[in-house]
């Protein structure tokens, strides 16, 4: 992937991989896309053609209409879109708890719920979930979880995989080109974008693997962090401990070892105590008492590690033992600034060094003594001074090429004055020059430097550019800065700027990196919101801050109505959205003058406040708006008494005047008549009780058979025990009871008696012994067989076992008989084809015989299940 400034007129962020899908072309088709192009077809006829106004006009009125549904449903639900948002902004949350809880579970079982240490990792997996936190620093576009990344192990941050494959290549290529003779045969690393840690060319990733290396394309589950494994981590732990990391894969840093071991204080004093393995270091607190370098003086301070250099002073000689100074006893070795003084070897001259501990060194003046220029040699002592030879010095000059032309003499020679023919550094002119001087002609080099972009321009230069010098200048990814490196080849490092993207209010602000605050989205803002209202009220319902401009008002309008003390309980109309009225265009060409919608302020609706008033009956008190206030009909019957005192009036609540009064009453008495009596009363409506009921009832009897008529009056006067008495035809019942025998009692009412007294039989389960008990006591009864019955079921037994034997001892002679019968006939002799013929039947009639055999023993067997079954049932009975 090309970093963000090469892509020419291709959005940033779109390069040659195409990480973002654009939509297909029939997906973009307008909804007058398809008629246009059937217009277009030479088989369509002029008459079907539809005209470009009158297309136009059709898609207008469309989108006039879809901007009309967007706007009512928008502004409908805008009471609950910010709960709807919070919800889901919880669910998130929720969502996103249960992901760490999951990732940081082991480690938290080692700490006992400690998580101190999770403090830097926490915050990588927050950023995972953040909207905009993830951004590659190459390509300046959003990691997403689908897409395959690399971390790096320094910095630990993401990539997308291609994007860093390719920075790996360039870095090399360009450091290569520039610093090897032998292009590309050395092995040179490449350094992380961020971060600048340096990599061997065989950690150019190639594959995509999982934080902990493990899992190579993991895939993307939504309850695991984006481009883990799920798997636990165990990674080595830094420092190296012995242990790996507990967490379960993650991005960024491993924690600290949470494990426990066992550890002596730093002075190793002390008794092992168990301690966390990332802070096992501990102090006992008592005094040290090691004895320091010095060997003078023992460590005073608390329970450490290593012993500081000693902090007391001491009285110490110098190295020559002249001076006695108070010194820190770390620094033992010191010398004093006088010359050590003492006698040489030679007797004449003494030791000219500074104060030392070593011993003197020889005279300098007692060996190899020559003239000035080293030609002639003396043998004369150290106290006597060597004179000039008054040859030619002959020593080389500093040039390196020539040699002093004086006399013998001491000190050093002068500046070579010769003049010579020099050639430039650049090689290309020639001159007579002083040797001592160097020569530079005035040519400008014309060679580009290493940064490929600037020339050299340096006076007479040998070939070796120096690097650029300039400052790079270009406008980095993000398209904010520029590059304040100095001017290089390839391409310049991502933005190190980060850029603070704020709510509205400006509390709450996310640092994103520098060029992704255009497509970063505002972060949710738990604050108030503080834009000025709108509308006649003092200030908005309280809600929190967001994006763009606030919702309607949804207050109280308060205004005062007209006609009443009441006040507009509606929401704020004073800014409501409605459609304007446009006018009507010419032709597509023109523009309209007004938009679609525009906010408008709408009169107060007619108070509703209800007030309560009677009807015109007094038969109830509702509520009536304000606007409509006064009497009414309540659309109920009147219900006022008429003349028969009987009663009431069945018209609409009506108002009673003078020409309005109440219906007369033409129905026939209606007066409850007593109870269980179903004839009406002959009468019309009239007061007072009625007359006696003439008429008889017919019904059935309690067994339902027989039908009865009794006297209305008597029927209906009568109480319990008498109506039961008069409904009773004295006939027994006819109804079975649960053992199927039928009941004994008259005609009765209810259920018959659950106890059966009638006479049943009870046999042994052989049946040879009977006895008669009561119905009802016939489950609970039980008779068993006695001795005499066993007896003869044992004889039984015997002669049918008898029988069984009879009958196959017969079976198995027969079947005796017939096998000597059939070895008998292949005992006859004859010729070669007739003894043929009379074997091939005699085996014919063999195998009749062993398959009449087969069957008889079949039918045996089974006569004997069937015996053996029948015994075992009579044993049984």
């Amino acid at each position: 992937m090309e970093p963000a400034w090469r892509h020419h007129g291709r959005g940033r962020g779109r390069g040659d991989g195409g990480q973002r899908s654009r939509p297909q072309p029939k997906e973009r088709e307008r909804p007058g896309a398809e008629r246009a192009s059937d217009k277009k077809s030479p088989a369509q006829t002029p008459a079907t053609a539809v005209s470009v106004e009158s297309r136009f006009e059709e898609i207008r009125k469309s989108d006039l209409a879809a901007a009309q549904r967007l706007v009512e449903r928008g502004f409908s639900s805008s009471s609950s879109d910010e709960e709807d948002d919070d919800d889901d902004v919880e669910r998130r949350d929720g969502k996103k708890g249960q992901i760490l809880a999951s990732t940081f579970t082991s480690y938290n079982q080692q700490t006992g719920g400690d998580s101190a240490g999770l403090q830097r990792t926490g915050q990588y997996l927050n950023d995972m979930f953040q909207s905009g936190a993830l951004t590659c620093l190459i390509c300046i576009g959003s990691v997403k979880r689908t897409q395959p990344v690399w971390s790096c192990s320094g910095c630990f941050s993401l990539f997308h995989l291609p994007c860093v494959q390719k920075w790996a290549r360039d870095s090399v290529f360009l450091v290569s080109s520039v610093t090897d003779e032998d292009f590309g045969q050395r092995q040179l690393p490449w350094p992380c974008p961020k971060c600048r840690a340096e990599y061997p060319p065989s950690a150019t990733p190639n594959r995509y693997l999982c934080y902990c290396g493990k899992v190579q394309d993991p895939p993307s589950d939504p309850w695991l962090v984006p481009h883990s494994c799920g798997a636990v981590c165990e990674k080595s732990l830094k420092p190296d401990c012995g242990h790996t990391c507990l967490l379960l894969c993650h991005p960024g840093p491993c924690p600290p070892c949470p494990k426990m071991v066992s550890v002596t204080c730093l002075c190793g004093k002390g008794k092992p105590l168990p301690r966390r393995c990332s802070n096992k270091s501990w102090s006992c607190q008592k005094v040290c008492a090691k004895v320091l370098p010095c060997k003078q003086h023992t460590c005073s301070q608390l329970c450490h590690s290593e012993c500081q250099p000693c902090p007391r002073v001491s009285v110490q000689s110098c190295e020559c033992g002249r001076e006695r100074r108070e010194r820190p006893c770390a620094e033992p070795l010191w010398n004093c600034t006088q010359v050590c003084g003492r006698p040489l070897s030679c007797g004449n001259h003494t030791c000219e060094e500074v104060c030392h501990g070593a011993p003197c060194p020889p005279c300098p003046r007692a060996v190899n003594r020559t003239c000035p220029c080293g030609k002639t040699r003396s043998s004369a002592g150290c106290a006597e001074e060597v004179l000039p030879c008054g040859d030619t010095c002959d020593r080389p000059l500093t040039c390196g090429k020539h040699t002093c032309s004086r006399r013998c003499h001491r000190g050093n020679c002068d500046t070579c004055r010769q003049e010579v023919e020099k050639e430039c550094r650049c090689g290309k002119h020639r001159k007579l020059t002083p040797c001592h001087k160097e020569y530079l002609c005035d040519s400008k080099c014309p060679r580009t430097r290493s940064c490929q972009r600037h020339q050299c321009r340096r006076k007479c230069c040998p070939g070796e550019c120096p690097p650029c010098d300039q400052n790079c200048g270009r406008s980095l990814g993000c398209r904010n800065h520029k590059c304040p490196s100095v001017c290089h080849q390839g391409a310049c490092y991502p933005c190190p700027e980060t850029v603070e993207v704020s709510c509205a209010c400006g509390k709450t602000v996310l640092v994103v990196p520098c060029g992704r605050e255009r497509t970063t989205k505002p972060p949710r803002c738990k604050e108030l919101c503080r834009c000025p209202p709108e509308c006649h009220h003092p200030s908005r319902q309280p809600h929190r801050c967001h994006p763009g401009p606030c919702l309607p008002c949804a207050l109280p309008c308060e205004r005062p109505l007209k006609g009443c003390e009441h006040r507009c309980p509606r929401p704020c109309h004073d800014r409501v959205l409605v459609q304007s009225q446009q006018v009507q265009l010419a032709g597509p060409w023109e523009q309209p003058s007004k938009p679609a919608f525009e906010k408008k302020a709408l009169p107060c609706a007619p108070c509703q406040v209800p007030l309560p008033t009677s009807c015109f009956g007094q038969h109830e008190v509702s509520p009536v708006p304000c606007h409509r206030r006064g009497p009414f009909s309540c659309g109920r019957q009147c219900g006022r008494p008429l003349t028969c005192t009987n009663h009431l009036c069945s018209r609409e609540c009506h108002l009673v005047a003078a020409g309005n009064k109440c219906e007369q009453c033409e129905c026939g008495c209606l007066k409850p008549r007593p109870p269980g009596c179903p004839h009406p009363c002959p009468r019309p409506c009239h007061g007072g009780p009625c007359p006696a009921c003439p008429q008889t009832v017919r019904q059935r009897c309690h067994c339902k058979i027989s039908s009865l008529y009794v006297p209305c009056t008597e029927w209906t006067s009568a109480d319990n025990g008498t109506k039961t008495k008069l409904g009773s035809c004295n006939n027994q019942c006819p109804k079975e009871l649960s053992c199927g025998h039928r009941c004994r009692l008259l005609c009765h009412p209810g259920h018959c008696e659950a106890q059966c007294v009638h006479k049943v039989k009870l046999r042994c389960p052989c049946r040879r012994l009977k006895k008669e008990v009561q119905c009802h006591l016939s489950a609970q009864s039980q008779l068993q067989c006695d001795d005499t019955c066993k007896e003869q079921q044992r004889k039984a037994a015997q002669v049918k076992e008898a029988e069984l034997k009879a009958a196959q001892e017969e079976e198995l002679r027969k079947q005796q008989e017939e096998l000597e019968a059939f070895e008998r006939r292949l005992k006859g002799a004859g010729r070669r084809n007739k003894r043929k013929r009379k074997g091939e039947e005699s085996e014919d009639e063999g195998r009749g015989v062993w398959a009449r055999r087969g069957l008889s023993l079949a039918v045996l067997s089974a006569g004997v299940a069937l015996l053996a079954a029948a015994y075992f049932y009579l044993a049984e009975a």
